[in-house]
């Protein structure tokens, strides 16, 4: 997959990345062109973790696989267990 992702594309990656918890992912609206996920706990209740991803990212297959790995990462430290993930090509 090197052809640059769209926002859609990257929000059903992003979503895929953190099973077996919810991704909220979103564009705001103020055109700035970042991408927002809100990783979920299993109760719907608390967010277990945040990133912005700026597009130049988000629509770079590679980035976009390096960014959401740091953040699995991230979680893992944390003692969320995630289910085995990796980037569809």
């Amino acid at each position: 997959m090197n052809a640059p992702l769209r926002i859609n594309e990257a929000l059903l990656i992003a979503d895929r990345a953190f099973q077996p918890f919810q991704c909220v992912a979103w564009a705001p609206q103020d055109g700035n062109g970042e991408l927002s996920l809100t990783v979920i706990d299993r109760t719907n209740t608390r967010s277990i973790g945040r990133k912005q991803i700026p597009s130049s990212a988000y629509t770079d297959p590679a980035q976009l696989e390096c960014l959401l790995e740091a953040a699995r990462a991230e979680l893992s430290e944390e003692g969320y267990k995630l289910l085995s993930w990796s980037m569809p090509h």
